[in-house]
């Protein structure tokens, strides 16, 4: 029932300002949407939300015909108690007890918050992302009206008018049946202008090779003027800037949280990766468009932020060359496709990403930064955001060893050490 999976995924016991601790069952039978909201009492921005959050859930806990169906619960980074205490005195909803450490690591990690705050709707019964961007939530729907809030097809989101440089206009259904880039961007960001140079030369080698690309650019400038200047230079389409709510809303349905991103859709609208920038920066050539995302990916500079996403699996190899890394990927990608697939099917992300490291830089400063030894092969699963290591101590690593290892990671058998 959902009582039971909320106690799985929560805790049998939950803090309430009033009522101390409070059993899980008795957030209610009526319950459909749970808003899990990740903050840490040091940081202003989140001292900043609370107040917002607090206005919103009396709003809606006095006005809305849906009150019994959504409830909150507070998932704190916070490190000192007594501070932890102060701030959930503020609150009128429920926390994930202090005391739980490890239960509200898994849940930062399961939901991939990389910031805070951060508010995240699931479904009460399943768990499933409903919405990923519940801060615009709170900023766009005040009076909560459009609850639950839940994922609308990209077609009806970016319906309407869509700008190009030259100053003609296209309607947004002239998109259908296209792969598209939904490009988040914007003119004050180098890391974004950097990426935007990649991907008009990424853009005009994918429509020559005879593919249908169409990019939709969704801007973050400061000001119109800006974002006509930046829009300038680029031959694809753009969301009026004028047009906020518009905006507003595409963010809201990717849950971005940071620029540049890339969203890649297929000819149906659907996802195929979250990934596009580190995809148009790794594979100038365009030789994988559109870019389904490898089961295995070989660590680079430009894809080791993903470590921080999540708990990864590294194997590190004596190698230099591509072809001495492939018997190492062959190895670990039947297990990385087995779990993609079965946590696709139940619309997951895989709780596990997957890298083959060889001999260089990148592979040596994460080394040193997780405190390895300097074996090769050596196996390992690294969850950076809960500063906790995994070593596989084996004389031969196996597929069948590996397999091991990382069922007993997620049945959570194996004994972390600090990172």
């Amino acid at each position: 029932s959902m009582s039971d999976f909320l106690v799985q995924l929560l805790g049998e016991r939950l803090f309430h300002r009033e009522r101390a601790e409070v059993d899980a069952h008795s957030l209610g039978d009526k319950l459909s949407l749970l808003g899990l909201y990740f903050g840490c009492s040091q940081s202003a921005p989140c001292r900043q939300f609370n107040a917002d959050l607090c206005g919103f859930y009396s709003h809606f806990k006095t006005t809305s015909d849906h009150k019994d169906r959504l409830e909150i619960v507070f998932v704190s980074s916070d490190h000192e108690h007594a501070r932890w205490a102060d701030f959930v005195r503020e609150m009128p909803w429920v926390a994930v007890r202090f005391q739980d450490g490890r239960r509200k690591m898994k849940l930062w990690n399961k939901y991939r918050v990389t910031s805070v705050p951060s508010l995240v709707f699931i479904d009460a019964s399943t768990g499933k992302v409903v919405c990923r961007n519940g801060l615009l939530v709170v900023q766009d729907d005040p009076k909560g009206l459009e609850f639950p809030w839940g994922s609308k097809p990209f077609a009806e989101v970016v319906a309407g008018p869509l700008l190009r440089s030259t100053g003609q206009t296209a309607d947004s259904s002239s998109l259908d049946g296209t792969h598209v880039g939904v490009y988040f961007s914007a003119h004050w960001c180098p890391p974004c202008r950097t990426l935007t140079r990649v991907l008009l030369q990424s853009y005009h080698r994918v429509r020559e090779a005879g593919h249908r690309l169409e990019i939709v650019f969704v801007s973050a400038d400061r000001s119109e003027d800006s974002f006509q200047q930046y829009f300038s230079d680029m031959p694809w389409l753009a969301v009026p800037y004028c047009d906020k709510v518009r905006r507003s809303r595409l963010n809201r349905l990717y849950g971005i949280q940071g620029i540049p991103t890339l969203i890649l859709l297929d000819t149906a609208g659907q996802v195929i990766t979250r990934q596009g920038r580190i995809e148009v920066l790794n594979d100038p050539a365009c030789q994988r468009f559109p870019w389904h995302p490898q089961p295995v990916m070989r660590l680079s500079e430009s894809n080791a932020a993903q470590l921080h996403e999540g708990p990864s699996l590294v194997l590190f190899v004596d190698a230099e060359e591509e072809a001495e890394l492939r018997p190492a990927q062959e190895l670990i990608q039947p297990i990385a496709e087995e779990l993609l697939s079965t946590h696709k099917a139940k619309e997951e992300d895989s709780p596990l990403l997957f890298f083959v490291a060889g001999e260089d830089d990148i592979s040596d400063s994460l080394r040193d930064y997780t405190n390895l030894p300097e074996a090769a092969p050596l196996l390992t699963i690294l969850d950076m955001s809960a500063h906790a290591k995994y070593t596989c101590d084996v004389d031969e690593i196996t597929a069948a060893v590996a397999k091991r290892f990382v069922c007993d990671f997620l049945e959570e058998k194996l004994k972390p050490e600090p990172i």
